[in-house]
């Protein structure tokens, strides 16, 4: 009698298990991850990191003391839930900063809104704002979360690419020389158009667009009545004095513009993914709705010393203690050492305008790691590997930061991270110049 209870219960196991699919629709062709494969070979074989966007050097004393106080003090309140759509003091310091620079009155509590880092901010506005068969305009190359997430929100993902020009002879190429096509970019507004987003400064490229550039783009969001969502996370990480300028200062732009932010680009602490989105009424109240029914609410304590970070910037705005002012100056020495050290070995560096990235051209190497015929993977891909398991050195490879059809169109670039402690940059160098010792006598 228990065998045949037993024999019974198998079979009404087995009978039990799901035939059907278990996964959503609109996961199907996204579940793979670039970070996912890049990060684990980093760990497994790499000696020196350049590959992810974080810095490996600490954020500002006055931020640390600001946590540090957050958690130890008095008030038992920072560890507890505070306001879904942003911790008061972070919010109210927030919409006077970009009033100021966006020269109009914000009202904090629906102008601004807080999010678990930037990467949410963006899931929220495409959740809000997109809809079954609406059209998204992305940028190439782009941060490689968004084609993703437009097709989650049921969109169309339309790329319009940056066309390399050459530079001056004897020049480096600079970011600026990639550029938009006026025509090009115009074709792909349509009726089907709900949205464009913009990254500005860019990654990977390290691109700050100009204004002329922006008035491009604002001319054609308002011909077509288009959203505009604009990450701006590099806002503060401008070189060779450019300037960083806000889209949604443009005629036409400020009702149809959602602003990104992020204070762990703008801090240098990208593990306490705290970000925002800045913007009108009209648009934050439908990204209010995604966050209250996705993650609902940010972490207390972190909000509070971004807040107080906040406060002593914008007593300091412009002036030379001023983290906004000192940290683009020691990322540019910083890249300014890293492109003259891929100079020298022969990789052909773009010199990024902004961002904590560089890209390089590595043609120049294509005999330490022959081309594979017919390979679905794209060249940058393999060597990108081939690098980090042989030479102990991680980047990422450009053709990450394009679509599917394009990403072998422009294959023979790696990106750089170069927000690193200088011993980090020195052991990436010394890296490369055995390297070119190694080929200079074979």
């Amino acid at each position: 009698l228990p065998l045949v209870k037993a024999s019974n219960s198998l079979s009404l196991s087995l009978q039990a298990k799901m035939s059907r699919p278990v996964q959503a629709r609109r996961l199907e062709g996204i579940d793979k991850n670039i970070w996912v494969e890049f990060v684990k070979l980093a760990t497994t074989y790499s000696t020196v990191n350049l590959g992810q966007g974080f810095p490996d050097f600490p954020p500002p004393d006055f931020l640390k003391e600001a946590f540090v106080r957050a958690i130890s003090g008095e008030n038992h309140m920072l560890h507890q839930y505070t306001r879904a759509f942003g911790h008061p003091p972070l919010v109210k310091i927030l919409a006077q900063l970009f009033g100021k620079l966006l020269g109009r009155d914000l009202d904090p509590m629906t102008n601004v809104m807080v999010t678990v880092g930037a990467y949410q901010a963006l899931f929220c506005c495409f959740q809000a704002f997109v809809d079954e068969g609406d059209e998204v305009i992305i940028i190439e190359p782009f941060f490689d979360c968004y084609e993703p997430m437009v097709k989650m929100a049921g969109g169309m993902p339309v790329f319009v690419p940056l066309r390399p020009k050459a530079p001056k002879h004897g020049k480096l190429m600079s970011s600026a020389d990639w550029q938009l096509d006026p025509a090009e970019l115009a074709s792909k507004f349509s009726e089907r158009t709900k949205a464009i987003v913009l990254n500005s400064p860019n990654n990977p490229l390290g691109k700050v667009f100009s204004r002329e550039e922006l008035q491009l783009i604002a001319d054609l969001c308002v011909k077509h009545d288009v959203l505009c969502i604009s990450d701006e996370v590099y806002e503060w990480l401008v070189y060779d004095g450019k300037e960083h300028i806000r889209i949604a200062n443009l005629r036409g732009m400020w009702d149809r513009t959602v602003i990104i932010g992020s204070a762990g680009k703008t801090f240098s602490a990208t593990g306490w993914k705290v970000g925002w989105t800045v913007g009108p009424n009209r648009l934050l109240q439908h990204i209010r709705t995604v966050h209250q029914n996705s993650v609902y609410h940010c972490a207390t304590a972190a909000q509070e010393a971004v807040a107080q970070g906040f406060q002593r910037e914008l007593e300091l705005y412009g002036k030379p203690d001023s983290y906004f002012v000192q940290l683009p100056k020691e990322l540019q020495q910083k890249r300014d050492w890293l492109v003259q050290s891929l100079d020298a070995v022969g990789m052909k560096p773009i010199v990024p305008e902004g961002t904590y990235f560089l890209v390089a051209d590595i043609s120049e190497f294509k005999s330490d790691v022959p081309d594979v015929p017919d390979s679905d993977e794209p060249y940058d891909s393999r060597f990108a590997k081939w690098m980090v398991k042989n030479k102990g050195l991680a980047v990422i490879p450009l053709s990450t930061f394009y679509c599917g059809a394009h990403k072998n169109n422009y294959n023979h670039f790696i990106r750089f991270c170069f927000a690193k402690e200088e011993a980090t940059l020195k052991a990436a160098n010394d890296i490369l110049q055995k390297w070119k010792r190694e080929k200079t006598s074979s």
